[in-house]
């Protein structure tokens, strides 16, 4: 036993079972105790940084992520959510659970909106994903309890905790416009005549249309000289 620990206490402990002190390391342990007591006898002078809480609260930065709120209009204090569900499916702990059955038009109708703040990370996918303005991480921080239950919100509890939360509606998209068919571009080439039909070459003819003298038909006699032959 003794033979297969030696190599492991070989640093620390002598053969007759005294820790030996070694040279180096306690002289840097030293100087890591003195460099900590000159950074505290910096600040010894110094006004205090700590806030006493509760008396005195930390303003929290714009962008913290904090308590998950829904937003509502303040002018008819109606919910911004339209039940699209975008944010419970970009949760990934499971959070968010939306109770929205469609009506007899097939449109979504919001009755229940549940955030569970002990299953939340606070990683704000819900409000990148939520299209409507209707959701935000706010800079609150003050919910803790003593009942894990209580950490469970409605959407009235999330709706008054939100209600004083400024927020800047996004602006809609509007569909893309079509473009614009191209007018068909006009000919400027003239349009060739249609080819004429060539006249059939009557017989024994050296123009078209017109007869030799060998075809001309004799003339027919006058008057008086059909009464003379006759």
């Amino acid at each position: 036993m003794r033979i297969l620990l030696s190599p492991v206490f070989s640093n620390t402990w002598d053969g007759t079972g005294k820790r030996k002190i070694d040279d180096v390391k306690l002289f840097k342990d030293i100087k890591a105790l003195i460099t900590g007591l000159g950074i505290t006898s910096k600040h010894l002078g110094r006004h205090a940084i700590t806030i006493q809480y509760p008396e005195e609260r930390w303003e929290m930065p714009e962008r913290s992520r904090g308590i998950v709120v829904l937003l509502s209009d303040q002018e008819t204090g109606k919910l911004n959510c339209t039940a699209c569900m975008l944010c419970m499916r970009a949760c990934p702990t499971g959070a968010i659970q939306i109770d929205a059955p469609r009506d007899e038009k097939k449109k979504r109708q919001l009755k229940g909106f549940i955030v569970d703040n002990g299953l939340c990370c606070f990683c704000g996918l819900c409000e990148e994903a939520c299209n409507f303005t209707a959701i935000k991480m706010t800079p609150k921080y003050e919910f803790s309890t003593d009942n894990k239950e209580d950490l469970v919100w409605n959407s009235l509890q999330l709706q008054r905790v939100g209600w004083d939360v400024p927020y800047e509606p996004k602006p809609k998209k509007k569909p893309a416009a079509k473009p614009a068919a191209k007018p068909a571009a006009k000919s400027t080439e003239k349009a060739e005549p249609a080819p004429e039909e060539k006249k059939q070459d009557a017989p024994g003819t050296d123009e078209p249309g017109k007869p030799t003298d060998e075809t001309k038909q004799p003339d027919q006699p006058q008057a008086g000289e059909e009464g003379k032959t006759s």
